[in-house]
């Protein structure tokens, strides 16, 4: 095979090494030529991806960074108090940073105070809401005890990048701000097919298909819009972070562990979740405690004898 074009065959040994020569000196040039074009587009893709990963890394840090806002009406303790006749004990709405008002438990003990820390995502808080709803209702429904529930976001990062605990939670705040009295009953049909630990979860359409089952009609556009816009996931990690850090008012114990964590009258439940009775006989004790202790009087001080 020859290096060079026709006719090389009529050239001599010597004129052939030359022609050799600087065609391969041409094939250099042109390789370099084509080295140095090659690291050009290299290096310009190199700053196009360093200026997407940029732009890609604020987008992320601006998004996860979100500005305090205010909490929902009626959670000023950050929870949701139901009485008498289910009604809601209405509170304002707190300003960006403002401390939480602990609700006051009733002084003459003969109304027992439950409270529930719950995510909705939890499978354990699942188990106890529908073991323990409906007594819980009867006793409030009666006047017989209040129950406060306090939507916290332990499982973020449990439902494949969805944010579900964190976004249910904030579905709660906004039945709370705009429909109170039917919380109770959108906070046990969130329960309903409940989304396992680990998955996606519900969707935000999901979570307002949820409101609509529970019977929430009034408030419905503004609940709808509160939970797409996700207008108080500010607060729902705020709070969140207040009840795993303590301290919880009226109450020995410091801080959450966990959900469910369910105090009756200051005292934590630790029995079955599954078994009603067992909560029944734990709210009953804990109640005659309380009464007791809030009735009983000081045994009277023997006078001094006459001297």
């Amino acid at each position: 095979m020859t290096i060079g074009g026709p006719g090389d065959d009529r050239l001599s040994k010597s004129q052939r090494r030359d022609a050799a020569r600087h065609k391969a000196k041409q094939l250099r040039e042109d390789q370099k030529k084509k080295d140095r074009r090659n690291r050009v587009f290299l290096q310009g893709g190199i700053a196009l991806a360093a200026i997407a990963i940029v732009g890609l890394i604020a987008v992320v840090i601006v998004t996860s960074i979100r500005p305090v806002g205010p909490g929902p009406a009626n959670m000023a303790s950050d929870g949701i108090l139901i009485g008498e006749g289910m009604k809601v004990v209405t509170t304002p709405a707190l300003s960006p940073e403002a401390k939480p008002i602990p609700s006051k438990p009733d002084a003459t003990g003969t109304v027992t105070d439950i409270r529930i820390y719950l995510d909705y995502l939890c499978p354990l808080c699942g188990d106890f809401e529908k073991t323990n709803s409906k007594q819980i209702a009867k006793l409030v429904e009666s006047g017989a005890a209040t129950v406060e529930i306090h939507p916290v976001a332990l499982l973020t990062r449990k439902s494949a990048g969805t944010e579900y605990s964190l976004r249910a939670a904030n579905a709660a705040a906004c039945v709370a701000n705009y429909s109170p009295d039917s919380f109770f009953e959108f906070n046990s049909a969130m329960f309903v097919d409940q989304p396992k630990e680990g998955s996606a979860g519900r969707s935000d359409g999901e979570l307002v298909a949820v409101v609509k089952k529970a019977g929430v009609t009034s408030g419905l556009a503004p609940i709808e819009k509160c939970i797409t816009d996700r207008t108080f996931t500010s607060w729902v990690d705020a709070a969140t972070t207040r009840a795993v850090t303590g301290p919880l008012p009226n109450t020995d114990l410091k801080a959450i562990k966990g959900t469910p964590t369910v105090l009756v009258n200051g005292k934590q439940y630790v029995g079955s979740l599954t078994d009603p009775k067992e909560f029944a006989a734990f709210v009953l004790q804990a109640a005659g405690e309380t009464y007791s202790t809030s009735t009983a009087t000081p045994t009277p001080t023997p006078a001094p004898a006459a001297g």
